[in-house]
């Protein structure tokens, strides 16, 4: 395990929408150089950088065409090396996105692979069936566009042919075994990929999709976890101090295939627990909410935090001793909470995301309450694309973010007289933006809030509010709620810390009472 992520707090950047800094109208790594001096203000001290590779864009960069070199509308591959060694040069490790369950279907594996002749390059590297007019069981497939007679399968739109990994089970002839020798060479080729970026600085990656790889798969993964401890083999030997985070949603099975870290995240089908404490509604096919918003940290929401904890403990208690579970204020594929949260109740659910065990990931503009934007679809976005507009820095031409023409843009910044900006929330002592950065502060002065497992839950398994919970020497307490609330603990002394909202001498703990002040949280030392 990476020593490094036990004080770890990263900050996910979209990179087209960060910081241009040449004046095309889209973000780019020599931005991102130019901005870390405030993420290393903020208290983050890693990144977690989208997809930087060449790609014909249809998914935002998910489409990968060529995993070796960096997209020319980012830089160039200097330039990257250049950006993990001035990021290390202040302190902060970087993760680039690793995207293996597919490519782009111009990445030159494909075209070799779609060749008609049965000898090509890369043949298997991808799955084919054994007919043009064949339909794959259970998994998207695309036919009638190569000039192989065969339909093959994808991993998510039909420009992101699946690479193969093998089936655990194969059913038929076209269905490889995992270990197959052409199976082997693809994870081999993703290793090889890894081997590429780590020599040339990364830290790690963050894996997108990284539960999708092998086919067939048993309920429990153990296909892909099997393939995925191989991975970690090679990475243990040979790079220990880099990190894998996955894009999996399940840390139970994602930590024991392997991944030092994994997100609970709003797609999984388990995630009605960590939606309920931020995302809490109903949307109708324009993303408008139309339905009562009850999460956990809206002021009229329902405040049993029930749902989260059976949830977040079925994967904590599993992965304690080898891994972390992240929780994240949002990214780039989850609507911003600033939709459907106000300032106060983002700064609450912050205190909670930043103050629990695992690793915590911040997106890019959460810190100064960016809104979420109804918007057209760009490069395959869809609904998310409103989640991907570019950072707000200033009051000047495009809100600090390009030179460029505002029509030349990547997407449109928030148009709104408010819109928020960080020098406005720099202005002005008591905006998120500070709050962020005194949270970061409490963690990194604090051993027993980073990412370690030693959360006790004190009170709030009943339903009832405050949520108190205890992480070492610390006791911590949130109140969502418009009333005040308190409860018995089992503490007589105690000391304050911390306290944001309306904390100030509204909460108190003392002689084996807790109470807290409405939409507040406070943190003592017993």
């Amino acid at each position: 395990m990476p020593k490094w992520l036990d004080a770890a707090v990263f900050y996910e950047i979209y990179p087209q929408s960060f910081y241009d800094s040449n004046g095309d109208g889209i973000g780019d790594l020599e931005g991102i150089v130019r901005k870390l001096d405030y993420i290393k203000g903020l208290g983050c001290n890693a990144l977690w950088i989208n997809p930087c590779f060449d790609s014909p864009f249809k998914d935002a960069g998910y489409d990968v065409r060529d995993y070796k070199k960096i997209a020319p509308r980012y830089g160039t591959n200097d330039d990257a090396k250049r950006l993990f060694q001035a990021a290390h040069e202040k302190g902060i490790k970087v993760l680039l996105d690793l995207v293996p369950g597919h490519t782009s279907e111009e990445h030159e594996w494909f075209t070799e692979s779609a060749k008609s002749n049965p000898a090509a390059e890369y043949r298997n590297r991808f799955i084919w069936t054994d007919h043009p007019f064949k339909r794959a069981e259970n998994l998207g497939f695309i036919g009638g566009e190569t000039e192989r007679p065969a339909t093959y399968i994808v991993n998510f739109f039909k420009c992101q042919p699946a690479l193969n990994f093998g089936f655990l089970k194969p059913a038929e002839g076209w269905q490889l075994p995992m270990d197959h020798p052409d199976c082997v060479a693809t994870r081999e080729a993703i290793k090889d990929v890894m081997r590429f970026w780590l020599d040339a600085g990364c830290d790690g990656f963050r894996v997108d999709m990284a539960g999708s790889l092998v086919k067939h798969d048993d309920q429990d993964k153990s296909g892909t976890c099997a393939l995925w401890r191989n991975i970690r083999a090679m990475l243990d030997a040979d790079y220990p101090e880099a990190a894998i985070v996955a894009e999996w949603s399940c840390p139970k099975q994602a930590i024991a295939g392997g991944f030092h870290a994994d997100f609970l995240l709003d797609f999984a089908e388990s995630a009605g627990g960590y939606r309920s404490i931020l995302r809490d509604y109903q949307t109708d096919e324009d993303n408008h909410i139309i339905s009562a918003d009850t999460s956990f940290f809206k002021k009229d929401g329902n405040h049993d935090i029930r749902r989260f904890l059976s949830e977040y403990f079925d994967h904590y208690e599993k992965t304690k001793d080898r891994g972390f579970v992240s929780l994240v204020t949002c990214n780039h594929d989850t609507i911003r909470v600033r939709y459907n949260l106000e300032p106060d109740e983002l700064a609450l659910a912050y205190a909670f995301i930043f103050t629990m065990p695992g690793v915590p990931f911040l997106y890019y503009g959460d810190e100064i309450g960016m809104r979420y934007l109804n918007l057209p679809t760009k490069e395959g976005g869809y609904f998310r694309t409103g989640s991907r507009t570019p950072m707000q820095w200033d009051g000047g031409a495009n809100l600090g973010f390009s030179t460029a023409a505002a029509d030349k843009l990547y997407l449109p910044v928030d148009p709104a007289p408010d819109a928020p900006t960080v020098e406005r929330a720099e202005n002005d002592p008591t905006s998120l933006l500070h709050i962020v950065r005194s949270l970061l502060k409490l963690r990194r002065e604090n051993p027993d809030l980073q990412a370690k497992a030693n959360l006790e839950v004190i009170h709030g398994g009943n339903g009832k509010l405050p949520f108190i919970y205890k992480r070492g020497s610390l006791v911590l307490a949130v109140n969502p709620g418009a009333e005040e609330a308190a409860t018995s603990v089992p503490f007589t002394e105690s000391k304050p810390v911390d306290g944001i909202g309306r904390a100030q001498g509204a909460c108190v703990l003392k002689d084996g009472v807790c109470r807290m002040g409405p939409q507040s949280f406070s943190v003592w030392r017993v």
